[in-house]
């Protein structure tokens, strides 16, 4: 695996209330490094894990005319990561498990390392959550997930990401790659995408999503609309797959409450209203893998949307403590 870096166990630091009391401890005093290059780790029956792992990369979003700057999200969500608590059973463990990097502009390499990053942490064992970088992120976290054969993709995001690639990948295209790479392979291709802006995805887009066999919800139908209908299609496309990957693009929610991204979205989601799918996902117990991506430091004024990001990743790792241990 290249292009690999070991964990800096410098970020994760904050405020301690307590230096023995787990009760009182914040993530920055349980996180625990761990170097892929030549560290494992075993968990007991009764223990479950996840590893974040960063990916340094916003070559996706140049090539995709984007504002570039997410290659710094992953250090920015760390920091925002430091105080949150510990209100999940000691039984949980995480860990760091350093990043992944793009170098010379090599996407393709850098997607490569992350998918067998990603890989290796689930032979571990443990829960990969990808912290990006831009949402080309999302194909190195599913092949590294790919194993799964009936494996469903649920894609928060303003934009369904199918463009075609002749002229290359970008950030705009992974989706459509995965769905080219499951024809050739003979495999599913589960694509559930909610969110979807009228204004930010051509007619063709929408052609093309309708020949895939993609299932989503416009952004307006979430804002404006009851949730029952909603739900009913998500829980109806979750039981029908035997595993989630779980993939969230800030430029989902409005400007309002995430200006750091690549592609602002004025009219997006709320976040509150986000959070009811995202938790409804998990009450499934099907979800083993998850990233977050197109957080861009430059255009995060008071760290608003690492903020956001840090929010949903505390509702996963709360949710995989309470689907897996016993209280």
């Amino acid at each position: 695996m290249i292009n690999y870096t070991k964990p800096n166990m410098d970020i994760w630091t904050g405020r301690i209330d307590d230096e023995k009391n787990y009760n009182a401890f914040r993530w920055h005093q349980w996180v625990k490094p761990l170097n892929l290059m030549d560290e494992t780790i075993s968990l007991d029956s009764n223990q479950a894990g996840v590893a974040f792992i960063g990916f340094l990369s916003d070559e996706g979003v140049r090539r995709n005319l984007g504002r570039p700057g997410a290659l710094n999200g992953p250090k920015s969500i760390r920091k925002e990561l430091c105080n949150l608590p510990c209100s999940f059973s000691s039984n949980l463990k995480l860990l760091d498990a350093g990043d992944i990097y793009c170098e010379d502009n090599d996407l393709e390499t850098a997607q490569k390392s992350l998918s067998l990053a990603v890989s290796k942490i689930m032979d571990m064992g443990l829960f990969p959550l990808v912290l990006g970088g831009g949402h080309e992120v999302a194909l190195g976290t599913y092949m590294g997930v790919k194993t799964k054969t009936n494996l469903g993709i649920i894609n928060f995001d303003a934009h369904f990401d199918i463009r075609p690639y002749k002229n290359g990948a970008s950030s705009g295209t992974m989706f459509r790659q995965i769905a080219d790479y499951c024809k050739l392979n003979e495999l599913p291709f589960n694509y559930y995408c909610i969110g979807i802006q009228k204004r930010g995805n051509t007619i063709e887009l929408f052609n093309t999503a309708d020949a895939l066999g993609i299932e989503y919800l416009l952004a307006k139908d979430i804002e404006e609309g009851a949730l029952e209908d909603a739900f009913a299609s998500l829980d109806n496309f979750i039981e029908k797959q035997e595993s989630i990957y779980v993939t969230i693009c800030s430029d989902v929610f409005s400007s309002a409450f995430a200006p750091g991204v690549s592609a602002v979205q004025p009219l997006g989601l709320h976040p509150s209203r986000v959070l009811k799918f995202f938790d409804r996902i998990f009450t499934h117990k099907k979800v083993i893998a998850m990233d977050i991506a197109e957080v861009s430091p430059r255009y995060d004024q008071d760290n608003i949307t690492s903020n956001l990001a840090a929010t949903f990743i505390f509702a996963a790792v709360n949710s995989i403590a309470s689907n897996n241990l016993k209280l």
